[in-house]
């Protein structure tokens, strides 16, 4: 069972992650040459590869509940930052994620930008094509390692992450352009939950304490979680609409 969360989480997250990736690589593409935004995504997945390598391997040599304490914490955090901004864009306080919005936003940008070439290369488009992979496979790479380390099988993290990359470039290949039909917002929604449900539980794990069943609480686990969202999203609402 804890595989299966394991997977579903790793995909789920890694796939927000590659879209929101994917769009900032056509941006460039698109308006500065797909020579130089390739290259900008050819270096940074180098870079990635390598930072993987690295810390993969170390993190095994931590103790199993050390690294559990201090995983679940770091998913706490980064799951509870995911699920408030989803809280906030369920209950209308916040606007939702538009991936045509954010795409036309880098075109223009790139358009207005000045043409200086490196090596051959467009810098501009190299660039914006490298910042943007390299930071949002940063997460994925995070989410990858630590899922992965904490239940000792990063090869089936790996895999969920595989499979999100794959299906997002063939899907981006086919429509050549920024995946609007994508429920990005349900996504996000569901990876801060998930996030934050593996946050607690091995949080608590590595603390020392013992979960009744043992990965058999994860679905209990979860339900809590979904169930304080939507507490919390039908509060929200309910108070933007008493001030409308």
């Amino acid at each position: 069972m804890a595989d299966g969360f394991l997977i579903a989480s790793a995909f789920l997250a890694s796939a927000v992650e590659f879209v929101e990736a994917l769009t900032i690589v056509l941006a460039a593409g698109i308006t500065r040459g797909w020579r130089s935004s390739l290259a900008g995504l050819g270096a940074a997945t180098v870079a990635l590869a390598v930072i993987v390598a690295a810390l993969g391997p170390a993190l095994t040599l931590i103790p199993i509940d050390a690294l559990r304490l201090v995983v679940g914490g770091l998913l706490l955090a980064f799951g509870l930052q995911w699920l408030r901004k989803a809280i906030l864009r369920s209950s209308g306080y916040k606007a939702l994620h538009d991936e045509a919005e954010i795409f036309a936003r880098e075109q223009a940008e790139a358009q207005a930008a000045g043409r200086e070439e490196r090596a051959g290369l467009d810098w501009y488009g190299f660039t914006l094509a490298f910042k943007g992979v390299l930071l949002e496979g940063l997460e994925v790479a995070f989410i990858v390692i630590t899922f992965g380390s904490a239940q000792k099988n990063i090869g089936l993290a790996a895999l969920g992450a595989g499979v999100a990359l794959v299906l997002v470039a063939i899907v981006g290949f086919r429509v050549r352009g920024p995946l609007t039909r994508v429920p990005e917002n349900t996504l996000k929604y569901a990876v801060g939950v998930m996030l934050t449900t593996f946050g607690i539980f091995w949080s608590t794990e590595g603390a020392g304490a013992h979960w009744p069943g043992d990965d058999a609480s994860l679905p209990g686990v979860l339900a809590f979680v979904l169930l304080l969202s939507f507490a919390a999203v039908a509060l929200l609402r309910r108070r933007r609409l008493s001030f409308a």
